[in-house]
Order: structure tokens, then sequence, then C-alpha cells
């Protein structure tokens, strides 16, 4: 699946991720234009075809403001190509998600699938005993740089359920507190879209 790994963060893979998912919608635009397919087929052939693509190894991504706007941004492109709405036809973000709800019921947004998944992840791998883990926990000698950090990839962890992460560790080794923890923690709020980089 091509995914890149370098050393200037998830930002380049991401935007690789975006790039690949807008082509893969674009070739099915006669699909999204099916009068004869069912709006919740639909959904389920964009899920199947096309968010499977963005989601490819989102488990290793660290997540800032600016990519977490840039998730919400390539949804809602996908969501309003698959109803046939033009931006021109001011209809907002809000109603585009009433529809989909509407055909579907209540659904997780993909920031939220995001989360989730890397959340699970962390949890999987605390309670392993392979590289894995040795790589995640462990730590190089030395410090950082001066000036502001760069965000690290545990870092969303504290972010995302509340708790810091010696008592995130401890909690991800019992497997149905950890379930708990996801569930409460992957609902993502939506961010403003004037957001900057962080």
């Amino acid at each position: 699946m091509g995914a890149i790994v370098t050393d200037e963060g998830s930002k380049p893979e991401i935007l690789s991720r975006i790039a690949q998912t807008t082509s893969a919608i674009t070739k099915l635009k006669l699909i999204w234009k099916d009068r004869n397919i069912t709006l919740r087929s639909k959904i389920r052939l964009m899920r199947s075809l096309v968010t499977s693509i963005f989601l490819y190894a989102c488990e290793s991504w660290t997540l800032t403001a600016d990519i977490e706007r840039r998730i919400q941004a390539v949804e809602m492109r996908c969501f309003r190509r698959l109803l046939n709405i033009s931006y021109r036809d001011h209809i907002s973000n809000q109603e585009v998600r009433n529809r989909i709800g509407q055909a579907i019921g209540p659904y997780d947004d993909l920031l939220t699938i995001v989360k989730k998944r890397k959340l699970r992840w962390y949890g999987h791998v605390t309670r392993s005993t392979g590289l894995a883990k040795t790589i995640l926990q462990g730590t190089v000698p030395g410090g950082r740089r001066r000036g502001r950090q760069r965000k690290r990839w545990e870092d969303n962890i504290p972010e995302w359920t509340g708790l810091k992460l010696p008592d995130a560790l401890r909690d991800a080794e019992d497997r149905k507190k950890w379930r708990e923890v996801v569930g409460r923690a992957s609902v993502a709020p939506l961010r403003s879209t004037r957001l900057r980089d962080r």
C-alpha cells in the first residue's frame, strides 16, 4: 500500500493517503451518480473501496490540530461527492452529516475511527511482549532539542483519554478496562477549519 515513513512525522503519509483517497473516490463517480443504487449501499461501497485506503496504517500516525482538520475535510469531500452536493450549493457540513446519519443511523466519523484504532493498538501492544512493546516503551539516551517540541506519537494518548501516560499504561494492561477507556475517549470533537498547524 506504499506507506511513507520519514523523520518529518505523519504529515507526508497522511497527505499521500488523502491524495489516494481523492483519486479513488473520483474514479468511482459513475457509481455515486447512479440513481439505481441506494445511498446506504453507496456508503457501504465508499467504506470498503475508499475509506479503507485512507485508514491503512493509521495506528502509526501522530495527530496534530492541522492533521485532524484535514481528516475531517477529506471525509466531508467524500460525503459531498457521494451525495452529489457541490460547494456552491451552500449546504453546511452539519446538514451533510445529518443526511448520512438518516441513511445509516448513528456512525463514527473518520477522525473517531482513527482515534479508536490508535488507542486499540496502544492497548494491544501494551499487553504484548514483543519488539513493538520494547520500541513503544523504550527510551534512548540524550536530551530533546531546544524550543517547542515536536508532538510525539504517545502524546495523543493522554490527550484523548484524560489519563497520564503511567495511568494509561496501567489501564491498558486490563483488556476490559481499556475497552471502556477507548469507548469514552474516542468521541472526536469537530475541529474548526481555522485551526492552524501545531
